[in-house]
């Protein structure tokens, strides 16, 4: 996509199969902004992204006007107060409800991504004890489906349309199912969470979602790669 226009000089570091750049991807679709991606190579950094995230040095990263946003849900954030004009509206003007949204956007990165990072690397024991979290907390957000006043009944964790909640978790969602099948074990169960599975599938397919999510093929490869390092003996000195 184009970098600029009425929106300003936009440009997005990133790698197109990170769950993180995915969340900015999926908010810039659909506000309708045009930006300029840039593929990050993460074993070869970039100098304008080790200069746009000194700190963590980590994508994504939103280049706004020559301004850098860092962390995925900050640059959510920034880009419906920068285009709050621009609808939908990603985060509830409501102060209670944008507070429950924050809410369940950190437990998604505070509680559910540690656990799925877990399975991702872990092995053995390990694993399983990641497995049994991340399945908990899976859990937790399908009842909070079920009950949140929100989303209850609705479409979306943020009512009728996608919201803060949606993308937040929604990011995650090629991972997630990339990696159900790179350990052969089920975190979402049909049966257990008939809400959360229903509610992934129609994220995903979702206009502006389904155009940027990460290739699944693509994703799977690369767990998959990962999975022989991380699970493969040290090599002998």
């Amino acid at each position: 996509m184009k970098g600029s226009g009425e929106e300003g000089q936009v440009k997005l570091l990133g790698a197109s199969i990170s769950p993180f750049v995915a969340r900015v991807r999926i908010a810039l679709a659909l506000k309708g902004i045009h930006y300029q991606f840039v593929e990050e190579n993460l074993q070869n950094k970039s100098e304008l992204l080790l200069q746009s995230n000194p700190i963590h040095k980590k994508i994504p990263v939103l280049i706004h006007n020559g301004k850098p946003v860092c962390e995925s849900m900050i640059i959510v954030q920034y880009i419906e107060e920068a285009w709050g004009n621009k609808a939908p509206n990603l985060t509830s003007k409501d102060p209670y409800d944008g507070a429950i949204a924050r809410f369940w956007a950190a437990f998604v990165d505070d509680k559910l991504v540690p656990c799925l990072r877990g399975v991702f690397t872990g092995q053995g024991e390990q694993q399983e004890k990641a497995i049994q979290e991340s399945v908990a907390n899976f859990l937790i957000l399908e009842e909070a489906l079920r009950t949140n006043p929100c989303s209850s009944g609705k479409l979306y964790f943020g009512g009728d349309e996608i919201g803060f909640v949606d993308i937040a978790l929604g990011g995650l969602s090629g991972f997630v199912k990339a990696l159900q099948k790179a350990i052969s074990s089920v975190l979402i169960d049909e049966e257990k969470m008939p809400l959360l599975s229903a509610w992934m599938d129609r994220f995903c397919e979702a206009n502006g979602v389904k155009e940027v999510m990460p290739d699944p093929a693509k994703v799977l490869e690369f767990i998959s790669a990962m999975r022989v390092k991380f699970t493969s003996p040290p090599a002998a000195k």
